[in-house]
């Protein structure tokens, strides 16, 4: 982790297999559950379904994610995500998510 990442150290990327499924669990800071986002195939299709809990904005992320690892593993996949920092600025917000990206990458790199 780089100097950047410092203060984001605690965000986790946990992966459980559910049968043929696979859950991604994706936390920091104060963790909860802020969104769950289901991606699947569809025929030649992979869509996704999410729900947001409402006052929180872990949805623009986690649906893109579920469908990045539906598609890269092809199997159903459910992101469950909660990440909290107090009075985060725009550019904390955007290193979080480039941090949580990284790691979804790195684990969609080690599943080949």
């Amino acid at each position: 982790m780089s100097l950047e990442d410092a203060g984001f150290e605690d965000i986790e990327l946990s992966a459980t297999d559910v049968g043929n499924d696979l859950l991604l669990l994706i936390t920091g800071g104060v963790r909860h559950i802020g969104a769950s986002s289901t991606a699947y195939l569809d025929g030649g299709t992979v869509r996704a379904s999410t729900t947001a809990v409402p006052h929180h904005k872990e949805h623009t992320i986690s649906e893109n994610i579920a469908l990045r690892a539906a598609a890269a593993l092809n199997r159903t996949v459910t992101v469950v995500m909660g990440i909290h920092y107090d009075n985060l600025s725009k550019e904390g917000i955007m290193q979080v998510v480039r941090i949580v990206n990284n790691k979804v990458d790195q684990y969609l790199a080690e599943q080949k």
